[in-house]
């Protein structure tokens, strides 16, 4: 299989560090080559009761990496008889990054991922999980896929440290929406999800609509 026809999200994803908490964005448009397969996906996933990933890359790879991420903490949550910190888990899924993209096969298994977390050992903390396996902890902010160029723009200019959550989803849903102006595998609308000592939330579910005038 050509790697044009290997199903893409395209995407945009951010993650951005507030002073109570965290919040996660996403656009929900999947792409094959040139064509959009899909305006309604998600990608924004809660992998436990503290802890969500942003997916971007080649889907079936991210998909699978998604699954093993949420089964493993739940098995090492089980072993241990305590919650996996959040570094845990972004260490763990970094491993699974590393072993994925170096497996020999014919489609290129490429797959970045945000991880936002919250434990009571380091409180809230963002981790980038790059498409290589590296590994790196966030003090401020993060975007991944073919619209973070646009994305980044709007995060340096306007991000400010201790931002209240609900700035950060002022600034999720701008710094996104740069991206669907400007990036064509970037589209849909836009996910956000809030991480605060109260658990995980989604605040906000945004679809584009595409008419067909008569």
């Amino acid at each position: 299989m050509e790697q044009s026809n290997t199903l893409k999200t395209g995407t945009t994803t951010v993650g951005i560090m507030c002073k109570d908490g965290i919040v996660i964005g996403a656009d929900k448009r999947a792409t094959s080559g040139n064509l959009i397969v899909d305006n309604r996906t998600d990608k924004i996933y809660e992998i436990s009761d503290s802890m969500v990933i942003t997916t971007a890359g080649t889907v079936s790879d991210a998909q699978l990496l998604t699954k093993l991420i949420k089964a493993e903490l739940k098995l090492k949550e089980i072993r241990t008889g305590r919650i996996p910190t959040v570094k845990e888990a972004a260490n763990l899924l970094g491993g699974f990054v590393y072993e994925n993209i170096r497996k020999l096969s014919m489609i290129p298994g490429i797959s970045h991922f945000i991880l936002g977390g919250y434990d009571a050992e380091e409180g809230f903390s963002v981790w980038d999980l790059f498409a290589d396996g590296s590994v790196t902890k966030v003090t401020t902010f993060i975007g991944s896929g073919s619209g973070s160029v646009m994305a980044y723009g709007v995060l340096e200019t306007l991000y400010r440290e201790k931002m209240s959550i609900d700035e950060g989803i002022k600034l999720a849903v701008k710094s996104i929406n740069a991206a669907l102006q400007r990036d064509s595998a970037s589209g849909g609308g836009i996910d956000v999800v809030t991480i605060t000592k109260d658990g995980v939330k989604k605040v906000l579910k945004k679809e584009l609509e595409y008419r067909v005038e008569q």
